[in-house]
């Protein structure tokens, strides 16, 4: 059988049964070829025909060092031969342990000292929101703080209680009413706004820290950290970072929120965790938030919460081998040359791209802007940021929009900068392809 011959079977099958995600089956396959990919190496993607493409979104956020790096593999390989799966409910294993010890050891001592571990960037939002509402409700004095505060066009996942958080209407408008209780605000200046009544019933604000994701890629002021942390600490206000996007290089530190040196009651990260290999993530908090779910059995103050991989043996290996490139290779080290050359190259694409208004990078995250060549936005059915993406694939890159007409790159952070190079002529040149008039 050829590549071709096995790829339609495969393309069928797909059309037949599966199913896919923020995707629009209606048009899936229908007006784009259905890519199928099969191997990975480095930065690299190969489909099944053997075409190769820069993975420009770091497939959906979650590679950092690539594809099949050797260390990691390794490391999964040695595992699965050891045992895939234990419960760890009612059991410990070593590898949780020294990745739960090794995780807060990144941040001051007797700061984030309790690890609790999930499944994904959802379900950790989950454990801390469930934390946060379950300590105050079972401590006196402190039952009717059970709402929360989030950011204007937020997203933080998509499992009940961090959609109710989602401040994309397109996603979560249709679940309203499920889930915590939201109030959504724009700025510190607004959250100061809110009605003392309202505050008083606060258990936390939410926010990812340094850029918004789904948001187009929008940095927040520098600064803003400190203001919500000084802002909770005079409330009595838990404040829960959401790095699961911005968590593990992505800004150019291990964690976004060393860039304020501001400490979080919650810390949430998960997708570069285990460098994209595998499932895993996790809930960091305080030792003051831990005791408040302390005592005697029958006071039910246990945190009933978890799931059957919580803690799985071969994602905790991952996540280790993960940390250890991490250190290995000086990664973050190496990251502000290519930083540098990101900045420069989108500020570049906004000079000479009639369809490019504006970009945005933090690190290395850029958001690239397509509208018009008079700044008149593209109409949502036009669907010009996924057309533009499309169109970029034939120059050797795969991305893709968020809210329509923002374009992302995010690549893994072993890019090198001629790789940067080629991905930005990919994209000037899909752009062009695709939108111009």
């Amino acid at each position: 059988m050829t590549a071709k011959e096995q790829t339609e079977i495969w393309q069928r099958r797909d059309l037949a049964h599966c199913w896919h995600p923020f995707t629009p089956q209606a048009l899936w396959g229908q007006e784009s070829e259905m890519l199928m990919i099969q191997s990975g190496e480095g930065v690299w993607l190969t489909d099944s025909l053997g075409r190769r493409y820069i993975d420009g979104n770091s497939s959906i956020w979650v590679n950092i060092h690539g594809h099949c790096h050797p260390r990691i593999v390794e490391a999964i390989r040695r595992q699965a031969g050891t045992i895939c799966h234990s419960s760890y409910l009612g059991f410990g294993h070593g590898l949780a342990s020294d990745l739960a010890t090794r995780l807060v050891s990144y941040f001051p001592k007797d700061t984030l000292t309790r690890v609790f571990f999930s499944d994904d960037g959802s379900t950790a939002l989950e454990s801390a929101l469930k934390m946060a509402f379950q300590s105050h409700v079972q401590t006196p004095g402190e039952e009717e703080r059970r709402h929360f505060v989030a950011f204007s066009n937020c997203y933080h996942g998509d499992t009940m209680g961090a959609a109710s958080l989602g401040g994309v209407g397109t996603f979560f408008d249709r679940f309203k009413g499920f889930g915590m209780e939201v109030t959504h605000v724009r700025s510190v200046e607004d959250l100061r706004a809110l009605p003392t009544e309202l505050l008083r019933t606060v258990a936390g604000v939410v926010i990812e820290p340094v850029i918004q994701g789904v948001n187009r890629m929008t940095p927040w002021p520098v600064g803003m950290l400190r203001e919500l942390r000084r802002f909770c600490d005079e409330r009595q206000i838990y404040l829960i970072f959401d790095e699961v996007m911005t968590g593990f290089g992505r800004t150019g530190k291990l964690f976004a929120c060393m860039h304020e040196g501001v400490i979080p009651d919650f810390l949430c990260c998960a997708k570069g965790l285990t460098s994209g290999y595998t499932p895993l993530a996790a809930c960091l908090t305080t030792e003051a938030v831990y005791r408040k779910f302390l005592g005697t059995y029958s006071e039910n103050k246990s945190f009933y919460y978890g799931h059957s991989f919580t803690a799985h043996p071969i994602g905790c290996a991952a996540a280790m081998a993960s940390l250890d490139v991490f250190e290995e290779e000086q990664v973050l080290e190496k990251l502000p040359p290519k930083i540098r050359l990101i900045r420069e190259l989108a500020d570049d694409l906004v000079r000479r791209n009639p369809n490019v208004p504006a970009a945005r990078c933090t690190g290395m995250i850029a958001g690239i802007d397509v509208a018009h060549p008079d700044g008149t936005p593209y109409l949502q059915d036009e669907r010009a940021g996924e057309k533009a993406c499309v169109a970029m694939r034939s120059y050797g890159l795969l991305t893709r929009p968020v809210t329509h007409d923002t374009i992302v790159f995010m690549p893994p952070l072993c890019i090198s900068e001629d790789e940067i190079r080629l991905a930005f002529r990919a994209i000037d040149s899909g752009i062009r392809d695709a939108l111009a008039q």
